[in-house]
């Protein structure tokens, strides 16, 4: 029988982090067309979601989730982290998400509790 820290179990996986931001995003906008009125709601909802998912896999971890909506317009988006932390059991991710209308930017930053 596997121990609950193993190696393994309790490292970050990046993979598994970007495919649960996904869903959470699809989840909480779908295919709904930018709104200005409903970006607090959407970015809130999508932060929500992502943590509840994220703790829900029982990992030893902190975890930040940021998030950005942005309409389509032609304008220019530029994002960057940086993070200073133990790279064997730390991590971080981002995803970028469209449709038609908008961009959506999540980042998840998870901190493993020592």
């Amino acid at each position: 029988m596997e121990e609950y820290n193993s190696g393994s179990e309790s490292s970050f996986h990046s993979e598994e982090a970007d495919s649960i931001v996904k869903e959470c995003i699809e989840g909480v906008v779908g295919n709904d067309d930018y709104s200005q009125s409903s970006v607090n709601k959407w970015t809130a909802g999508i932060v929500e979601r992502c943590l509840t998912q994220l703790v829900k896999q029982g990992k030893p971890y902190k975890y930040i989730v940021t998030c950005a909506v942005m309409q389509k317009t032609g304008a220019g988006l530029h994002t960057a982290n940086s993070c200073y932390w133990d790279t064997t059991m730390d991590g971080s991710s981002t995803v970028r998400w469209e449709n038609r209308t908008m961009y959506c930017v999540v980042s998840v930053f998870a901190v493993a509790i020592a």
